[in-house]
């Protein structure tokens, strides 16, 4: 997961600036909002996990806006990955069920709600139960009926797409076994999130096995995809690996190098110098 491009008063960041662009993975250093280097109607399936406004301790940007201001974001964001999808462009969209953390919200019906507007189409969504208790910060009212709270330890994967859902377009070359497809088809995954220290550092990245999953399932070998939140870089090292075209955006210098060392580690990309 990436973090919020709303730029606090002691964080100005360069935008459009290439930190890597080699063996067709390319990664921008930069505020998606403001960057204009990505053709329009050039990606086949995005890959992302944005923020989750819940007053992470990130480097540099704000997590604790409004609700109305986050969605307002989301809005935005969302609209320019529109733009950027082919035809037959699909999202793959990771994000919480619903929070607590400042009241509760209703965070997965809202966010279909605001892509649907925009038009994006719905096609399905995926429960991921990663088994995160620790999600649960209060528990209302302990053991009466006045006011409790329900909080599901799980996440969503809405699955969306820009025009058409069939794809047509290209070699159309599928890599997915046969047990991935059976097992991977049921909406309901369960794996363990990604631990801080395996993702060097990074305070809320997801684990590989979740772009490894959408990529696989949902796009074909030699497609490009792409995420506008890279963070610690899993979905760029699950294209590479997968013989994707792979294209990320990060705002935060210090996340970008971890991106950088984890893609040289994982994925031999080698970017051959340090930020």
């Amino acid at each position: 997961m990436g973090q919020l491009y709303i730029m606090t008063a002691l964080s100005v960041v360069k935008h459009d600036t290439v930190v890597l662009d080699t063996d067709g993975i390319t990664l921008y250093n930069g505020d998606f909002l403001r960057l204009d280097g990505i053709e329009s109607q050039s990606i086949d399936l995005i890959v992302t996990s944005p923020p989750y406004n819940i007053d992470v301790e990130y480097g540099s940007t704000n997590d604790n806006l409004s609700y109305d201001e986050y969605l307002n974001f989301s809005d935005e964001w969302l609209r320019k990955c529109y733009d950027l999808c082919r035809f037959d462009g699909r999202l793959c969209l990771n994000i919480p069920l619903d929070k607590n953390k400042g009241g509760q919200q209703s965070v997965c019906a809202d966010f279909t709600t605001i892509a649907k507007s925009i038009g994006w189409r719905y096609h399905s969504s995926i429960i991921w139960n990663e088994g995160n208790v620790s999600r649960r910060t209060a528990w209302g009212s302990w053991l009466s009926a006045s006011a409790p709270y329900v909080i599901a330890p799980v996440e969503t994967i809405v699955v969306l797409y820009k025009e058409s859902w069939k794809k047509t377009r290209g070699e159309r070359k599928s890599d997915i076994e046969r047990q991935e497809f059976i097992d991977w088809t049921n909406g309901l995954w369960t794996f363990n999130g990604q631990s801080k220290k395996g993702a060097g550092g990074h305070p809320t990245a997801f684990p590989l096995e979740l772009p490894k999953r959408c990529i696989k399932l949902f796009s074909f070998v030699g497609d490009t995809i792409f995420d506008p939140f890279v963070g610690s870089g899993s979905s760029l090292i699950a294209a590479s690996t997968l013989g994707r075209r792979g294209i990320g955006v990060e705002i935060d210098s210090n996340y970008c190098q971890i991106a950088l060392n984890r893609l040289e580690k994982e994925a031999s990309v080698y970017h051959g110098r340090i930020l």
